[in-house]
């Protein structure tokens, strides 16, 4: 980890109250007593200082990927820096970085557009570029740290900037070391590796199949091609609430899948890399009979049971309700533990 500049910690952050239920992609009830918005580089520093008033910091981008509680006790600050912008180049790649409060679909949007091409696979994925790195999200045969070349971020315990690579980040199946240091560091920019010598990724069965991807498809047919699929799909959250997929794909050992293929023929599951397969969660979850079904103001999704939906009104006790419920239901059937994927925030302590 190397150390960038500090900043002059001058400027100010005024703390208020704010409903954040247009900031959840799920549309959950949620209240916070204390919200900042950070719209420059230079708040951070003042961040750090208000950050040891309170009990805890959320850090929160488009708040896509979590499940708020209906108050909130610690300090929110939601990050909306932008920028887009080419900051290197060789004979094999370009680096493209973008501010942390950017979209993340408006991101690959614009990338694609304009011929920097390596992450149309990731297209339509709700989010901030900023919470692309916590969530390592993927979709479609790429990952983010397929494309990752380094972020910026301020380190709230040390009160410095710092640039962090790849390995720094601890990369994993939708899984970062953001996620296991939550609080510590404010990420500000992102800087993607896109290949001049571009090769289509068209190993995702959906794409396999989608008509006029199998001769010499160009960047953008896959973008429209993902775009596609996921609409047809997905709900749209600013239709109805939800937080994308809300489980991850378990992974198990292949003794393990071949015996569960054995009882369960049809069971879906991919290689997943040496002696293990990933199962399809939403494949479990649909043959327990969870696809469509509700329970009072939140339910499963009737095109796509990893989808969890809020209807209207609901709460973070709603969702983790539903949740338990599927998840007791498939541990007893097949004997795997579905572990959820969004963020799911505590709710003060009394």
């Amino acid at each position: 980890m190397v150390a960038v500049a500090d900043f002059d910690a001058s400027g100010g952050l005024v703390p208020r109250a704010r409903d954040l239920s247009d900031l959840n992609t799920f549309a959950l009830v949620s209240q916070a007593s204390a919200y900042v918005q950070l719209r420059s580089a230079g708040d951070l520093p003042r961040l750090a200082e208000l950050a040891t008033r309170y009990e805890s910091l959320l850090v929160l981008g488009g708040g896509s990927n979590v499940v708020l509680p209906s108050a909130i006790g610690g300090l929110v600050a939601h990050v909306a820096l932008r920028g887009v912008r080419l900051v290197g180049e060789d004979e094999e790649s370009r680096i493209v970085e973008a501010a942390a409060g950017e979209s993340w679909h408006d991101f690959v949007t614009q990338c694609v557009a304009r011929g920097w091409d390596g992450l149309e696979n990731l297209a339509l994925i709700p989010g901030t570029v900023g919470a692309a790195p916590v969530q390592n999200i993927g979709a479609y045969g790429v990952e983010l740290c397929d494309r990752f070349a380094g972020l910026t971020a301020y380190d709230l315990h040390s009160r410095r900037w710092v640039d962090m690579e790849a390995a720094e980040c601890a990369f994993a199946y939708r899984d970062s070391i953001f996620k296991h240091e939550p609080g510590r560091w404010v990420i500000t920019a992102v800087r993607m590796r896109l290949p001049k010598r571009w090769q289509p990724v068209l190993e995702y069965p959906d794409l396999r199949r989608y008509p006029g991807l199998a001769a010499a498809p160009t960047a953008r047919d896959i973008f429209g091609a993902v775009c596609e699929i996921r609409r047809s799909k997905l709900p749209d959250p600013a239709t109805l609430g939800n937080a994308g997929s809300f489980f991850k794909n378990p992974v198990v050992p292949a003794n393990r899948y071949e015996a569960l293929q054995a009882r369960f023929p049809g069971l879906v599951g991919y290689p997943h890399g040496g002696d293990a397969y990933k199962l399809a969660a939403g494949w479990l979850i649909d043959r327990c009979g969870w696809k469509g079904r509700r329970m009072g103001p939140v339910g499963v999704h009737e095109r796509q049971a990893l989808v969890l939906v809020n209807y209207g009104g609901a709460s973070a006790d709603d969702v983790l309700t539903l949740a338990a419920a599927v998840r007791s239901d498939v541990g007893e059937r097949y004997g795997v533990e579905l572990e959820i994927e969004p963020v799911v925030v505590a709710a003060p302590r009394r």
